[in-house]
């Protein structure tokens, strides 16, 4: 009997939760339209439609598609979601869920997998419109692609988790949410690419979450098996930021 009220009481709660989500346009805009646009305004930049030595072969906006997939995720997990967590923790839901059998967790858990689909949904449109319109590649070697990238989700959920997790309040959760969105965007290679870097910056940019992903997504892209270091880098990343959210996280 408690089973089956939990089983209810957690599909009540996705239902509700995608009703909600699916009233963010704004989440829903930075999530999956905002990267695909950033994609097709570089795109028609002429010199980003040039074969680059430098880059093996591909051009700058080849490797804009998988540093738009990891923007997507950056707005997702630290932009998106935690705010709407906040909202939950200040007035109490999390609080109130805990004397129920539907656990806090499952709250928590409908919020990943809403904004986890949205980023999916992000990744198709960037796949099918950057090859569409620019002729980017498709992962040439899909398998150490969707590692990759699943890694990529984690790690940057976990960013997003440790926000969530120590912030008091949603003033002060904001704050901390801008102090980490900018420089994941940098070592994301929105700014510049992380290929591009060379040198100590690249080798500091590659021990970060975001670093490691876009070359671990740009080597797949091309055809080639990711360095095990930037994929060890994200499974460590991985490990500590979901450790520390789940000592820290505050439910009320």
């Amino acid at each position: 009997m408690t089973q089956t009220l939990i089983s209810r009481g957690t599909a009540a709660v996705f239902r509700t939760e995608t009703r909600l989500f699916g009233r963010e346009l704004g989440s829903l805009f930075w999530i999956v339209a905002f990267p695909v646009v950033l994609v097709c305004v570089l795109g028609f930049v002429p010199t980003f439609r040039d074969v680059d030595p430098d880059l093996g072969g591909l051009r700058v906006i080849d490797i804009y598609v998988p540093i738009g997939i990891l923007l997507s995720m950056i707005m997702a997990s630290i932009m998106a979601m935690p705010p709407v967590v906040f909202g939950y923790r200040e007035a109490g839901v999390l609080r109130r869920l805990q004397t129920t059998p539907v656990r806090p967790l499952t709250l928590l858990g409908a919020q990943v997998v809403l904004h986890g689909a949205a980023v999916a949904a992000s990744t198709v449109l960037l796949l099918v419109v950057g090859r569409l319109l620019f002729q980017t590649p498709l992962p040439q070697a899909p398998g150490w692609y969707a590692l990759a990238y699943l890694l990529a989700l984690l790690a940057t959920f976990g960013l997003g988790a440790i926000v969530t997790a120590v912030a008091p309040n949603a003033r002060v959760g904001t704050a901390i949410g801008m102090v980490v969105f900018f420089p994941s965007m940098f070592t994301a290679g929105v700014w510049f690419p992380v290929q591009g870097m060379g040198g100590l910056l690249q080798q500091i940019v590659e021990l970060t979450p975001l670093g490691a992903a876009s070359q671990a997504l740009y080597q797949a892209m091309a055809g080639g098996v990711p360095d095990l270091a930037h994929l060890l880098v994200m499974v460590g990343w991985v490990i500590i930021t979901f450790g520390v959210a789940s000592r820290t996280f505050r439910w009320q």
